[in-house]
């Protein structure tokens, strides 16, 4: 048998130190890079081993050691997981034996005719049943790296070209100045107007102080309440109406009252419960437990301060804090902020206004032509979406919640993985899901209100208040946002049907993905075009 750098080779001496007995010594070799066997050889080096193994047998000690690995070797050779494993076979092999053994098999010769009947052309290469890597049972098992580098070089390309195509058929679109443009930095009604919206605040705290103090009553406290969240709503809607202003303004506007209106609720609304609350001293301590957070009733103005500039719209007495600010992540933070709402900035100069301009209505001209233009605004619209979500959702909020020290920054979940439309609901605005759940679905609940029509009043509001941030500052009341909001609810109806059916949640992500992409941008034709 002829063997060219085995990992082993193998000699065999006679020791007569203390006795006769033949014993089998090890000598390292070079690197193991390939055997040959010869089929000659084989039968006589089999021989050799059968005879040594029956002479090992005599022998209590080392060689009867050898005759059982050698016999194991040959029982796991048969259930190997294929013929050309080679040295990563023994590898495995001397692992298994470590584990069952203990030993590590030097002075061994299990190893070497290990790697022999691995190499054997009767070896089996089929031996269990296994799935194609991109069959549906086991694509989930398999790592997806060199498909997702080849999207990242396609989508490279194709936006490549779509820059190149753009630069040749429109020039360079970006001023100077091209966030705030003249018209915006003469906005100083609507300036003015979000200076003095931390009035309603101080209201509220007024109005809670009073309530507590027992100076009114709870009626009274609610009726001030409800006046004083539909003035602060009202307030910079009649603003932006009156004053001619920028789209930009407006929206900063409407978004700041939004929230602002959002923490007034909840803050009135929960020190209305800690008001029920403290008057039943079991139900106090067994909720205080349930929460494992220790907090009493007690109108603070510290409070209600930190509540309004925290990245939350939940109110409650304490939130879990971290111990220090991080000055240097901060930083850095702050650079991505600046980079990427730039990067926004010149997507919606730079694409998305020439497609709007150039196109017909949706609604009033060629159908072909009408999904043409959709389909192309689509990406770009995607992109500022994801820039806006990144921007808002994850950098402006950690940043907040940082120097805050704010600890509870589960602002968003892995809402790119949603099934149904109910999923992106629940996992992508954290802030705006929990709000709605604490302070429309379960009082609804809770008032024996049926749970579809709790979840159709929760999406009622989220659509009037999308209708006011997009039609109020653009001076458009079509209700394209409130219907497009409103038509989730059928939407969330068929996804759940065709993920029942198909029991495949690839189903839904696709559904998801098809909403997110091309309604929106309709919308946004159908918005901006006269």
């Amino acid at each position: 048998m002829a063997i060219l750098d085995t990992p082993e080779s193998f000699d065999t001496t006679s020791s007569s130190a203390d006795n006769d007995r033949n014993t089998l010594r090890r000598r390292p070799s070079a690197r193991a890079t390939e055997v040959v066997l010869d089929s000659n050889s084989n039968s006589l080096e089999a021989d050799a081993a059968v005879n040594g193994a029956e002479s090992d047998r005599n022998d209590g000690n080392s060689t009867g050691n050898l005759c059982g690995r050698v016999v194991d070797a040959v029982n796991e050779e048969q259930r190997s997981e294929s013929a050309g494993e080679g040295l990563s076979y023994v590898k495995e092999k001397e692992e298994e034996n470590v584990k069952e053994n203990g030993e590590t098999g030097d002075g061994k010769g299990g190893d070497a005719l290990a790697v022999k009947f691995a190499y054997r052309p009767s070896a089996p290469a089929h031996r269990k049943i296994k799935e194609s890597p991109l069959s549906s049972d086991a694509i989930f098992k398999q790592s997806h790296a060199g498909l997702f580098n080849l999207c990242i070089v396609v989508l490279v390309a194709v936006n490549g070209r779509l820059i190149i195509e753009n630069l040749m058929k429109y020039g360079w679109l970006i001023k100077s100045g091209f966030w705030f443009s003249s018209t915006s930095l003469r906005d100083w009604p609507l300036l003015m107007c979000c200076l003095s919206l931390p009035v309603f605040p101080l209201a509220a705290f007024l109005v809670e102080k009073s309530v507590q103090q027992k100076y009114i009553s709870e009626w009274v406290a609610v009726f001030l309440h409800v006046t004083i969240t539909t003035t602060e709503i009202l307030y910079p809607v009649v603003v932006i109406l009156r004053c001619g202003s920028a789209v930009l303004s407006g929206v900063t506007l409407m978004l700041f009252a939004c929230i602002v209106w959002l923490k007034l609720v909840s803050y009135a609304h929960t020190n209305y419960d800690l008001r029920v609350l403290s008057k039943s001293l079991d139900k106090w301590e067994a909720l205080s437990s349930y929460w494992n957070m220790d907090y009493s009733y007690d109108v603070s103005f510290k409070s209600l301060v930190y509540f309004m500039v925290a990245p939350t719209l939940c109110y409650q007495p304490s939130y879990p804090r971290t111990a220090c600010i991080r000055k240097g992540w901060v930083v850095r933070q702050l650079v991505k902020l600046v980079i990427f709402t730039g990067f926004m900035g010149f997507i919606v100069e730079q694409y998305i206004n020439p497609i709007v301009q150039n196109s017909q209505h949706p609604l009033k001209g060629d159908l072909l032509y009408a999904i043409e233009r959709v389909l192309k605004l689509s990406v770009p619209n995607l992109y500022v979406w994801l820039c806006m979500f990144y921007c808002f959702f994850h950098l402006w909020l950690n940043i907040l919640a940082e120097l805050l020290c704010f600890g509870d920054r589960e602002f968003y979940k892995d809402w790119w993985n949603a099934r149904t439309v109910e999923e992106v609901n629940f996992y992508c605005l954290q802030p705006v899901h929990k709000w709605m759940v604490r302070h429309i679905y379960f009082p609804c609940l809770r008032n024996g209100i049926p749970k579809g029509v709790a979840v159709l009043v929760a999406f009622f509001v989220s659509a009037i208040f999308h209708e006011l941030c997009i039609a109020v500052p653009c001076h458009i009341f079509k209700f394209w946002a409130f219907i497009g909001i409103m038509f989730q609810v059928p939407l969330v109806i068929v996804t759940n049907f065709l993920q029942d059916k198909f029991k495949n949640s690839m189903v839904g992500n696709m559904m998801f993905w098809c909403f997110f992409l091309y309604p929106w941008a309709t919308y946004e034709r159908v918005a901006v075009l006269p």
